[in-house]
């Protein structure tokens, strides 16, 4: 399946029907007066969080809807038909954005969440609407209002507990393959993962968390380089970030200095967010002499001044994996418990979440409005359009 995480569409909703101008006519009834009835409304646009959907890909191939128009209105009082509504139906997670003024119309977060995008027109009037004592036989009537119409981008977050933060190659799509049955795809070159890939961990019954495998960062990410700021904001959710580091670089870098690549975009991109509880992986120990790996690690401990959990694991034969999904495992359990407890706690949790989204679509945002205002022919700010840009993903619990 095809995890399509932005996609742009064009809504417009139902015309209102027009006002019938009629007048009674039977026999024996003279002069019987206006009967003319109301048009009916326009179909509104409706989107609607589905729990059973997880992709924006059928969104792809369609990119215009419309609801239907209102009957017109008809004689002896009829009144005309509502138009039907359209109700577009999108993944937990999805934000609705206007296209052209950037406004963020709804946040999609609960399954069944029902929000309106586009109000559709009014109805007309009859001329039944405009008699009078003094204009007993009305010639008035009135015609439907159009319904809105808006270019809207569909733009889904990826709802995880985990996210895995690290520059290309740095192990994040074999440590989701080791710890969930998810198969992204994987290969030694960088950005070989070009969509969020999501996995289910499971570590016994009934106690499983979700991980997101965040495309890789480079340095300039938060500016919109490489994959950049479209996959940054899927952080803003995740309740814990585990910052992958690559002990055996194929370009000879340090690790401790390709950590602070990370750490400085997350700085730039959102203070709030390199707040946010992390935890450091070092990765790929396999490949480093035995001998050695003590003193490596404790070398990019000390370098970075790290004071969290740090884990040190081999993903490809998930040799320490284990032991890492039962830390994230119970750091989740304890803290839900501790904000189902306390309701300060669970109001601070949400508030973080709210200001995380908040800074993310600010620099989306910005970065959108600066490459509208360039001239430059390389504009890429609309990228997601480019089919290259997915790949098969298995989503598998």
């Amino acid at each position: 399946m095809k995890f399509v995480d932005e996609v742009v569409i064009s809504v417009e909703a139902g015309k209102g029907g027009n006002g019938c101008l009629s007048f009674r006519r039977e026999k024996y009834i003279a002069k019987g007066g206006p009967d003319g009835g109301d048009g009916g409304d326009g179909g509104s646009v409706y989107v609607v969080a589905d729990s059973g959907s997880n992709t924006l890909v059928d969104y792809r191939f369609q990119r215009r809807y419309a609801a239907e128009n209102g009957e017109p209105g008809r004689g002896r009082d009829c009144t005309g038909a509502k138009g039907e509504d359209m109700v577009l139906r999108v993944p937990v997670g999805t934000t609705v954005i206007d296209e052209d003024t950037l406004e963020v119309l709804c946040d999609l977060t609960r399954d069944g969440q029902r929000e309106k995008v586009a109000q559709g027109g009014f109805h007309g009037l009859g001329n039944t609407r405009f008699k009078s004592s003094v204009n007993r036989a009305p010639r008035q009537t009135t015609k439907g209002s159009s319904g809105e119409a808006r270019n809207l981008k569909l733009e889904l977050k990826v709802l995880a507990d985990v996210g895995l933060l690290g520059l290309p190659n740095a192990g994040k799509s074999t440590f989701i393959r080791a710890v969930s049955a998810a198969k992204p795809k994987v290969a030694n070159y960088p950005f070989t993962t070009l969509v969020p890939n999501l996995g289910v961990v499971s570590v016994g019954r009934d106690r499983s968390f979700v991980v997101a495998d965040i495309p890789g960062l480079i340095e300039g990410a938060a500016e919109g380089a490489g994959l950049g700021i479209r996959f940054l904001k899927h952080l803003a959710r995740t309740r814990l970030l585990l910052h992958l580091v690559d002990m055996a670089p194929w370009d000879g870098v340090e690790p401790a200095e390709s950590a602070r690549t990370i750490i400085r975009e997350l700085e730039k991109f959102s203070p709030a967010l390199a707040g946010q509880e992390r935890w450091l992986v070092l990765n790929k120990l396999d490949l480093v002499p035995e001998e050695e790996r003590e003193e490596r690690c404790q070398k990019v401990v000390e370098a970075l001044d790290w004071d969290g959990p740090v884990f040190n694991i081999a993903a490809i034969s998930k040799e320490g994996t284990e032991q890492v999904s039962q830390a994230i495992m119970s750091y989740i359990e304890e803290r839900q418990q501790a904000e189902a407890a306390d309701d300060d706690l669970a109001s601070a949790e949400e508030h973080r979440k709210a200001c995380l989204e908040e800074e993310a679509r600010e620099r989306l945002r910005q970065y959108r409005q600066q490459n509208r205002n360039s001239d430059s022919e390389d504009d890429d700010w609309d990228d997601f359009d480019d089919d290259d840009y997915d790949v098969d993903v298995e989503y598998v619990p």
